[in-house]
């Protein structure tokens, strides 16, 4: 129990500002399971799991505390969709090693037509849903309201962005840079340091994935000869 409190407890003070050992751990856990994602690693799944369980702690322990930090309500509770969604993820590319060691545990396609204009039309509704929660939810925080339309942006850009990582859809990469855009301005801004950092460099992390994935996919052909269309009923 002592390492676990130590491990929750501890922290450095930087320019008046409290940094937890847990956020700057949890963030080096995410990027590990970012680089296993790249290389198409099935362990790249129950790494980010224990990332996410960490910054869990960090980004909505600031509200149990009453810590000068604002509770990121998107960013604490992006943590545990993640976890369910990175067990489907996990579920599904260790299911495709176990039908061949060989084999990559996913095979990059870009989304087709009708899954990206689903994916929209859901994300779109879901911004706006999570928009008026976040603002009810937090009502009297001293923060404004463009805190609320952030947090909801990073809140389900990260879902639909895991989401498609675990389907294999090279469109990920780019989802996951629109959520860094508008997240490192974000947690700088209530001083969450070491995650800011963390997302600037996985920001240039995630453009080289990109183009990695791209160069892939166009030269690997799908599994068992399925089309696009076939893999994506998968």
């Amino acid at each position: 129990m002592s390492a676990i409190h130590w491990l929750y407890t501890a922290q450095w003070t930087v320019g008046g500002h409290k940094i937890y050992y847990r956020e700057i751990i949890g963030n080096a856990f995410g990027l590990a399971s970012a680089v296993g994602g790249m290389r198409r690693r099935v362990w790249a799944w129950p790494i980010g799991i224990v990332g996410n369980i960490l910054l869990f702690t960090v980004f909505l322990g600031s509200w149990a505390s009453n810590s000068h930090q604002a509770p990121l309500l998107g960013q604490s509770g992006r943590q545990v969709f993640f976890i369910i969604t990175s067990v489907y993820g996990w579920q599904r590319w260790a299911q495709t090693k176990r039908i061949s060691a060989a084999a990559p545990a996913v095979t990059p396609r870009w989304a087709t037509t009708r899954e990206r204009a689903t994916g929209g039309v859901v994300a779109a509704v879901a911004v706006v849903s999570c928009y008026v929660a976040f603002r009810i939810i937090g009502e009297g925080f001293p923060v404004q309201w463009w805190y609320y339309l952030a947090d909801s942006w990073i809140f389900v850009g990260s879902m639909v962005a895991t989401y498609a990582m675990a389907r294999g859809w090279t469109d990920f990469w780019l989802c996951w840079i629109a959520v860094d855009i508008v997240g490192v301005p974000e947690l700088l801004h209530f001083h969450y340091y070491p995650s800011a950092v963390l997302y600037a460099i996985y920001a240039a992390f995630v453009i080289w994935g990109f183009f990695v994935w791209r160069r892939l996919q166009n030269t690997e052909p799908l599994p068992r000869g399925l089309s696009p269309l076939q893999e994506a009923t998968g």
